[in-house]
């Protein structure tokens, strides 16, 4: 599953539908997890997705790779917003939305199964205008 994954990524950057890259460590280039963009041109706008390895998790890399992906959504993209879920029951990925700037808009209720349990959607955006204000 996880070579069909990777195999579809060259394809769908080609067609700007999405962008995946891999988050690695600086030291050793070791594989931490990947982090993309789900791309709708037309609507100027992309959904913010990404994994992190359980063993690298609150060390920062994956806030510090949100910031360099949205970074590029808004300055090569030329995108207006960007926005992410995440499920209720993980806020941690939550608070990697809330330090890149992404402000919560709402709660998608019961919205998704997922291993069988039924959970809320979190919902977050970020307007390109709001990250110009940050830097």
């Amino acid at each position: 599953m996880a070579e069909a994954w990777i195999g579809q990524h060259a394809g769908r950057f080609a067609s700007g539908e999405s962008v995946v890259f891999a988050i690695t460590h600086r030291s050793d280039g070791a594989l931490l997890g990947a982090i993309g963009l789900e791309l709708n041109a037309e609507q100027q706008r992309a959904e913010l997705g990404y994994w992190i390895g359980k063993p690298y998790w609150n060390a920062g890399y994956c806030t510090e790779a949100a910031r360099a992906v949205v970074r590029y959504a808004f300055e090569a993209l030329g995108l207006r917003r960007v926005f992410a879920y995440h499920f209720g029951r993980n806020p941690a990925s939550g608070r990697v939305m809330h330090k890149i700037g992404m402000r919560r808009e709402g709660t998608l209720r019961q919205h998704t199964i997922k291993w069988g349990a039924i959970d809320d959607l979190e919902v977050y955006g970020l307007l390109r205008a709001e990250a110009a204000k940050e830097t």
